[in-house]
C-alpha cells in the first residue's frame, strides 16, 4: 500500500462498516440526537463487528493486525464511514480506541492489559482518557489535578472536565493525569494514573448540555481524595505528560478522518437535494451559484482525504518499524487535522446555505452535522495548537 492509495481490502472493510452504519444508526440517528440518548447496545454492535479491536493485538481480543495490513488506516476508515452518518458515533469509537484502549495498550504493564483490555476491545465496556481541566485546555501542563501515594495508594484530588466516554453505564475506566512531585528540574511531574469506574470519590458529574455531539456521552469529572492501589500507575512515573501528547499524535488523525466523514456527507446531501429541489422550472443543481459551491466540496473532500490517509499510512509503516520519522508523522498529523477540520466547518456552512430555510431545520441532517462541525476544530489540539506544531515543523521559533 502506498500513502496516498487504499488497498482493496481496506475498500471491502469500509464497505462493511457503510453498510452497518446504514443499517444500524442512520434509522435513529435523529431520534437520539433530538433525545441526547447514548445507545450503548450499538456500541457493543460496533465491538461485535471487531470496530474495537482494529489496532489491538490477538491477545487481548483484538484483530491482531499487521502493520502491512494497516490497522490504523483501518481504524480510520471506519471512524470516517461512522461520522458519515452520525459524528457522536464516530467519536465514540474514536475516543474508546485512541483514548480510552491505547494508553493502555502502549504503556500499561502485562497485569493491567490483562485486566483492562479484553472487556475494552471487545466493545463491551469503554474506557474514558481525563486529560483536559477547567483551567488548563490546551496547556495540558498546567494540571491541577493532584495524586500522593499514602500506605500503598494514590490519594487523588481534583477535577477534570469535557471527557468522552467517561460516564455510560458500559464505563469501566478513565485514565487521568495528576501531579505526584516536582522534577529535579523543579517542574510538575505529572503521572498516569487507572481509575476504574465505581471507585469511592470518582464522579461522573451529570452529562453536559452541548451544541452538537448529542449522542456522545461526555462529562465532568470530580475526584475527592480517591483511592487507588499504587499499582495503578500507568506507565513511568512523571512521564504522564508525554504519554498523553503521544496519545494526541494518533488522535488528531482520527479526529481528520471523522471530518473526513462529514465533509463526505455534506457532498452526498447537497447532490441529492440540488437535484431533487426544484425552482424556476428546473432543479436547483443546474444553477451555478449552487453547482459551483458543491464542486467546492467536492475539492475539500479530496483534499482532506488525501492528508488524512496520507498520516494513516505513515502511522501504519512506523508500527512495523520503518516508514517515516515521529518529526514527518507529528507534521503529517497536525496538517491533516487542521485542514479537515477547519474543512468541514466550511462545508457544513455551504450545505446548510445550499439547503437554504429547509437547511435551519432539525429535520434535515445538515442542520445536525452543522452543530457538530465546529468541535473538530477545537478537540484534539485546536487549530491554534496546530498551526503552532506545524510553525515550529518547519523550524520556526513561534511561542
Amino acid at each position: 500500500m502506498t500513502q496516498f492509495e487504499l488497498s482493496r481490502e481496506h475498500e471491502e472493510f469500509r464497505r462493511t462498516v457503510r453498510d452497518f452504519a446504514d443499517a444500524t444508526i442512520r434509522p435513529h440517528v435523529a431520534e437520539w440526537d433530538k433525545a441526547h440518548h447514548f445507545p450503548t447496545d450499538v456500541v457493543q454492535k460496533m465491538g461485535d463487528l471487531g470496530l474495537f479491536g482494529l489496532t489491538a493485538p490477538e491477545e487481548y481480543g483484538g484483530a491482531g493486525l499487521d502493520a502491512e495490513d494497516g490497522p490504523f488506516t483501518s481504524l480510520c476508515l471506519a471512524i470516517e464511514e461512522l461520522g458519515r452518518v452520525d459524528q457522536s458515533m464516530g467519536i465514540t469509537l474514536e475516543a474508546g480506541v485512541g483514548l480510552g484502549i491505547n494508553p493502555i495498550l502502549t504503556y500499561g504493564s502485562e497485569e493491567q492489559k490483562a485486566t483492562w483490555l479484553p472487556d475494552l476491545v471487545s466493545g463491551q465496556r469503554l474506557a474514558g482518557f481525563g486529560l483536559t481541566e477547567p483551567g488548563a485546555g490546551s496547556d495540558a501542563g498546567a494540571t491541577k489535578t493532584r495524586a500522593e501515594v499514602e500506605n500503598g495508594e494514590w490519594i487523588i484530588n481534583g477535577s477534570k472536565q469535557f471527557i468522552t466516554n467517561s460516564g455510560s453505564e458500559i464505563t469501566s475506566v478513565v485514565t487521568v493525569t495528576a501531579r505526584t512531585g516536582v522534577s529535579d528540574l523543579g517542574r510538575p511531574e505529572i503521572s498516569t494514573i487507572i481509575v476504574p469506574s465505581g471507585t469511592p470519590g470518582f464522579v461522573a458529574e451529570p452529562p453536559y448540555d452541548k451544541l452538537g455531539w448529542h449522542i456522545s456521552d461526555t462529562h465532568p469529572l470530580t475526584f475527592t481524595d480517591c483511592r487507588v492501589p499504587e499499582g495503578n500507575l500507568l506507565g513511568e512515573r512523571g512521564r504522564g505528560y508525554a504519554q498523553f501528547l503521544a496519545t494526541l499524535d494518533d488522535g488528531r488523525v482520527a479526529i481528520a478522518a471523522l471530518a473526513v466523514g462529514l465533509i463526505q456527507a455534506c457532498v452526498d446531501l447537497c447532490v441529492e437535494y440540488s437535484l431533487d429541489r426544484h425552482t424556476m422550472g428546473g432543479p436547483i443543481g443546474r444553477k451555478q451559484g449552487v453547482a459551483f459551491q458543491i464542486a467546492d466540496l467536492e475539492v475539500m473532500l479530496h483534499a482532506s482525504r488525501l492528508l488524512t490517509y496520507r498520516a494513516a499510512a505513515m502511522k501504519d509503516a512506523m508500527l512495523g518499524g520503518g516508514g517515516p520519522s515521529m518529526k514527518e508523522f507529528k507534521q503529517a498529523a497536525s496538517v491533516a487535522k487542521l485542514y479537515t477540520s477547519e474543512s468541514a466547518v466550511t462545508a457544513t456552512r455551504i450545505a446548510t446555505q445550499v439547503f437554504g430555510g429547509y437547511g435551519f431545520m432539525e429535520e434535515y441532517p445538515v442542520a445536525r452535522f452543522y452543530r457538530d462541525a465546529k468541535i473538530l476544530e477545537i478537540g484534539e489540539g485546536t487549530s491554534e495548537v496546530q498551526r503552532m506544531l506545524i510553525a515550529r515543523g518547519l523550524g520556526l521559533p513561534v511561542e
